[in-house]
Formats: structure tokens, sequence, C-alpha cells
């Protein structure tokens, strides 16, 4: 497992709760703010007003986790809804009320917005509670990787429960009065052996486990049992009616918590992921439990699964029995930038990365926390270009420019700063933007830029990144957004990112009805990919190997949720074969901003980078997704157009190829994007040909391509002594210290 991220704040550390005495916290040559800037806000509500976490008192000491599929529990974002929105724990979802918990399991999908999205929406089935229950609100009791109990207290009775991903159980601990359920409408009895009831409400079939000696009773629609002078009940979600005796047998093995395990072997080139619930026996000595596999997981195992299955907006879910579980996954590698060849013009490629270091503005007068990220990611993209080139004095330009720009935000006091926020425990840049502030989102994205543009810094200057240096800063930013520590005061575990659902959530409040979303993944790859760098340009191999972990777990589930990959996500009827949003409960064709085809079909592959080569892995869903594009557009791309031909070179680089060159480009290009960078891109892929995801090395930061049965191999390596990559087809590729190289075979 991985060490918690190392953080030294001038010899102390920051109390949460308890600011320092002085404003600005010193981090190596950086530092962060414990105050906010004048006149900026931190969490709020809608109506702006500030929120603290709703957590129960033992929880106080905890960070406590945004951007989580549960997240409405512990950010309140509509003050006349104290309990939460509908969360999605998959088979199940849930609804927080003043009364217990709403749980559904919702199967049929329904095809809304002009045919543009999915869903399938909460409904409730039944409400787990207590008599005489009537909590003003709900707050979260604890938690762990992927599990949540929310808490309801009043009335003189309180109920906790336990919720999971994965789970089609949901554990139930009540004191002051019997198990009281009510039921959406007249619950159909097919089971009834005293302490456990089947029932069909629905049209779906659920068991009800009392302690043993009770006796649930149903009077109309409300079902109850007095639990005997015991606090607990569980009620399960079954596959079909005859499926109660397997799930009878763990309905007293109660899960406590759920961890997560990551290993990257370099040598075999492979990422094992290991997801743990524990347990405890209620009654008997059974446990094991039963749990319910996404489709990224379940094609990624090779442990035994059960015959049962569910109903989910990701496909079908398979049910394994058993504690745990672990897939095992290749991994594609990251690159600096690609390779070298004879296919780029050198001279060309110079000139036009002059024209971005001698502009006005390199910046192009960003000044917020994304654009800003933005223009980072930009100018970074350049400097191992600009080598390429031989353009050594617009690379150290580069490198100034960059260096700059990210110690002035990396240092408080200024006019962009980062500050420290103890009660939410997280780092928030100002001046902030689309959220980042009143509503934590999107950290993981706009810190990716921060991140990529500070590893490409270390490839060329180790002390500037350095933890005594500005080093320590880059990490916190890391920390905020994706902490591999679970005992860590400062920032909670993984941020953004949901290690069962296998991606990122973007609301930091997850204050909609659909659940939480995430819009462009890419940008959340553009994390992953330069954790990778940045750990192997610091030797920190546990934010190296969590990057690995991220960028290949993410991958996967994009290839299936945004992307379709193997066309058997997508409900039937629904008429895109690409997402440009995944919600909790469905996706939608469409972004935040916009419903045009170009920046729904692009929003999900910038920023183009050496991060971007996992695409390559399903040419089929690139091509899909492209006539999509030009069917929903009328015609090829108009806007983003240079986005999409670096997306379509990832399948088919002579397509790609042609189109950029007989375009005239007399337009700017997206922000983050240069016409140097694309030309690169895309000229370079011309001459090695599409990624080769079949092949992969003993680094992370190596790749193959492959034209016309040729492969060309590339490697970086960030260590001060020679490196030999062997690649998984028996081809090894010697690296000089610091350097990249290129071979063929």
């Amino acid at each position: 497992m991985l060490t918690a991220l190392a953080t030294v704040v001038a010899g102390t550390y920051l109390v949460p709760g308890q600011p320092a005495a002085a404003a600005e916290i010193p981090v190596g040559s950086g530092s962060y703010s414990d105050t906010r800037p004048a006149g900026t806000s931190g969490p709020t509500d809608n109506t702006d007003r500030p929120v603290t976490p709703q957590v129960t008192e033992r929880m106080t000491d905890r960070p406590v986790p945004t951007n989580d599929w549960w997240s409405s529990l512990v950010f309140k974002r509509y003050p006349d809804q104290p309990h939460s929105q509908p969360m999605y724990g998959h088979p199940l979802s849930y609804r927080a009320v003043s009364g217990g918990l709403e749980v559904g399991y919702p199967t049929d999908a329904a095809i809304v917005g002009e045919g543009r999205q999915y869903e399938f929406a909460h409904k409730a089935d039944l409400t787990l509670g207590v008599a005489g229950l009537n909590s003003p609100d709900t707050k979260a009791d604890g938690w762990s990787d992927w599990t949540v109990s929310p808490y309801w207290s009043g009335g003189g009775s309180t109920l906790r429960a336990t919720i999971a991903h994965g789970s089609p159980y949901v554990y139930a601990e009540a004191t002051g009065g019997a198990a009281q359920i009510e039921t959406g409408a007249a619950p159909e009895v097919f089971a009834d052996d005293g302490n456990v009831l089947g029932v069909t409400v629905g049209g779906h079939h659920y068991a009800l486990f009392a302690p043993g000696g009770s006796d649930w009773t149903v009077d109309g629609t409300r079902v109850s049992a007095d639990l005997g002078g015991k606090d607990y009940y569980s009620v399960a979600v079954l596959p079909s009616p005859d499926a109660l005796a397997d799930y009878r047998a763990y309905a007293y093995s109660f899960v406590t918590g759920s961890t997560v395990d990551w290993d990257y072997d370099a040598a075999a080139g492979k990422v094992d992921a290991t997801y743990t619930l524990e347990t405890e026996a209620r009654e008997g000595t059974e446990t094991g439990t039963l749990q319910a596999l996404y489709r990224h997981q379940w094609q990624h195992t090779s442990d035994e699964l059960t015959a049962y299955e569910y109903v989910s907006p990701r496909g079908t879910m398979k049910v394994r029995a058993g504690g745990s579980f672990t897939t095992s996954q290749d991994v594609t590698g990251v690159l600096p930038a690609l390779p070298e060849t004879d296919g780029v013009d050198k001279g060309q490629l110079a000139a036009r990365i002059d024209e971005v270091v001698n502009s006005a503005d390199p910046f192009n007068g960003a000044t917020d926390t994304y654009w800003t990220g933005k223009a980072l990611g930009r100018l970074a993209q350049l400097v191992p270009l600009a080598e390429q080139s031989g353009n050594d004095g617009a690379r150290d330009k580069l490198l100034t420019l960059l260096k700059e720009r990210l110690q002035e935000w990396l240092t408080a006091g200024g006019a962009s700063e980062f500050s420290y926020d103890p009660e939410w425990r997280t780092l928030t840049g100002y001046p902030a933007s689309y959220g980042s502030d009143k509503e934590l989102n999107d950290h993981h994205f706009h810190y990716s830029y921060y991140v990529m543009a500070a590893s490409v810094v270390a490839r060329y200057d180790k002390a500037w990144a350095a933890d005594s240096a500005w080093g320590g800063m880059v990490e916190e930013l890391i920390g905020d957004a994706a902490n591999s520590a679970r005992d860590d005061d400062r920032y909670p575990f993984l941020r953004g990112f949901d290690v069962y659902a296998g991606h990122s959530w973007a609301a930091g409040h997850q204050g909609f009805a659909a659940g939480n979303n995430q819009e462009s993944s890419s940008e959340s790859i553009n994390l992953s990919a330069a954790m990778v760098m940045w750990g192997a340009a610091t030797g920190d191999t546990s934010v190296r190997d969590l990057g690995v972990y991220l960028l290949t777990t993410e991958a996967e589930a994009i290839r299936q949720y945004w992307f379709d990959g193997d066309q058997e996500v997508f409900p039937e009827g629904y008429g895109h074969q690409t997402l440009g949003m995944v919600w909790s409960n469905g996706g939608a064709y469409s972004t935040w901003w916009t419903a045009n085809p170009e920046e729904i079909h692009g929003i999900n592959v910038l920023p183009v980078t050496g991060g971007s080569l996992h695409l390559a892995r399903d040419k089929a869903a690139i091509d899909r997704n492209l006539t999509e594009l030009e069917r929903e557009n009328g015609g090829p791309a108009q806007e983003w157009r240079e986005i999409l031909w670096e997306f379509r070179a990832l399948s088919d680089p002579a397509a790609a190829k042609q189109a950029y060159d007989a375009d005239p480009k007399a337009y700017e290009p997206e922000a983050g994007e240069s016409w140097a960078h694309v030309d690169h891109w895309i000229n370079t892929l011309a001459a090695t040909g599409a990624p080769d995801t079949s092949v992969t090395a003993d680094s992370p930061t190596a790749a193959v391509f492959e034209k016309g049965g040729t492969r060309t191999y590339a490697a970086h390596n960030y260590g001060d002594g020679e490196q030999t990559v062997t690649f998984s087809d028996g081809k090894t590729l010697t690296v000089p210290a610091r350097s990249s190289a290129v071979g063929t075979g």
C-alpha cells in the first residue's frame, strides 16, 4: 500500500480547525495561505450561505470526502433539503429522508432530453426506518473507500445504515423502536419464514432479515418487526426470488468497511487491484458477503463469479461470493512527448514554437485556476518539442515561463495563491473558477495542468522539484486531489477518484437528482498521467504507481462508460455512440455549456498529451465516435477540429494527416492547444503509425507504435543512469540517463 505524501510545513504540523499564527504557511520555497483572500468564498449552499460538513460528532476529526457518489450527505447544497439527494450505489439507489432511507433498484432506462440522455432514475421501493423516527437531518457517521453510513436521530429513535457501491444489501442499526419499512406499493409476499421475509415491490424482489426470533408483519404498505432487544436488521435486493437462500446465508455478515490495494508490477507491465470488504457477523459465524462487480471489473478478474446478475446504468453487474476480488490490467504507458521522427519538419516546428514563446502574452490573459492551468499545459507540451526541433533557446524560455507562473501560484500573498480550508480539509486556488471554491468542483481537472507542467520542469531541473524547493507545494496539490493515505488529517483519501466506479466525479457536493457527474474524463486522466511523470521525475515511486493505477483503471472506465467500447453498456433505444457526460444514474450526449457535437466529442479528448495514448486501446470506438460526430454535425467538425484530428490520429493517422494538410488552419486552436503541438502530433503518428497497445513495457514511460507491420518503440528515462527498457514482444531499448530514445523492430 502507498505511504502518505510527505509534506514539510516549516517543521510544524497545521492542525485542521486551528490555523497557524502566520497567514502564510511555508512549504519548501513556496507557501499557501490559511485564510482565503479578501472578498472570496469557500463552500456555500445555493443561496451563497457558508456550509460546513454535516457529519456526526465522532467524525469531525476526519477529512470529509467530497466529489463522491454520496457527497450530498455531507455537503448540503440546498438549505431546504437537509437529508440527501438521490445516491446511486448500483445496483441499488438511495435517498435519505426524515423517516429513514429510501431504497430502489432502477432497472428501466428512460430516454429523455430529446434523446440526448438516458436515466435509470431513483424510485423508492422501500423506505427503511424505525418506529417513531422523524429526524430533522441526516449526517454521515462513517465512511470507507466505497461505503458510507448515514445517520438519523429524532422522535426518540435512531437509525444508522451502511450502504456501498456494488452491495445488494443495506445494513441497518436501529434504536428506540421496531424495525419499520414502508413500501412504495402493496408488497407481494413470496416467502415468509418469521424473521426472513421475501417481498416483491414494483416488480423488484427484496429479502428482509430481522434477528433470529423476530417476526415480520405486513399491514398494507407497512412492514415491521420487533427486534427482540437487538438493534439490527438488513435488506437485500434479489436477482430473483429463488436466490433467497443464497442471500440469506450472508444477511447477518454486516459490512463495516472497504479497502482497495493496488500493486504496479513494472516487470510484467500490469497493475493489480484488490477490493476488500471488512465484515462483522451479527448472528452465526459467516463473515463473507456478496458484491456486484461493474463491467470494468468483472472483465478483468479471474476470480470465480456466481450466475447472479443485476441491471445498472453501467451495463450488467455480476455477483461474486466472498469478501474480496482482484482485477489485473495491462498498463498503457505515458510519454513526455511523442518520439522524434523524420516525419516532422523541424524548421517549421521551431518557427511555430517561437510564435508562441515570443507572443505578447503566452498565457493569453489567464488569471483563474482553470484557464491558467490550460495555459501552463499548452506551454509545457512544447518544451520537449522545442528540444526535438533543436530550438534550445525556446525550450529554455518555455521552462522559465513555466517556473515563473508556477512559483507565482505556489506562493501565498500575491494576486494568485492556494488557500487551505481547515473545515473542509481542502486546498483551493484563488482566483477560483467553475465552482472550485463554492462547490469544491473540478480540483482534479484544474490541478492536473499544474502537476503536468511541474513534471516537465522536473525533467530538466530536479533541484527545482525537490520538496525543499517547489516540489512540496506540487505534492500539496496532488494531496488535495488524489491523496493516497487514509490516515491523513489534512486531505481525504482520493478526493476525486471513486475507486469502485473506476473513475472520478466532478461535483464537490453531488447535489443533483441524477447523482454526481463527470464531463471531461480526459482532464482527469491528465492528472493521473502527470502523477506518473512527476513521480518518475522526482523518484517518488508511490506517486508514480498511484498514477499508474488511476490511469489504467479510469482508461477502461472511459472506454466502457463514455465510449461504450463493447457496445454493451448504453441501453437499447439510446441513439448515441458516445457521452459527453456520465451521471450516476446514466449519461448524456451534452456538455455543461453547449450542445455542439464538436465539443461533446472533444471534451473527453483534451488535453492531447503523451498521456492520451490509452485512447488507442479501442480504435473501433474512436472510429464510431468520429463517424457519429460527422453525422450529428452534418459534416466534418468546424470547432476544435485540431483536437479531433489528433483523436483520429490515434486510430487512423493517414486520415488525420490528410484532413490536417487540407485545412487552411486560419483560426486559433483550442485554448490548451497550439499549432506547433498539433503539427508534431499529426506528423509524428503519420510516420510511426498509431499506438500499438497490445505491447507493454517494464517502464510506465514507454510506448509502442505500428505502421505497415513495423513497430516503433519509444521510452523516456527520468533516472540518472542508463536504462534498458524491455517490451513484451522481446524488443529492448537502451535509454540514456534523463533522455528519450526511439527504435524500430
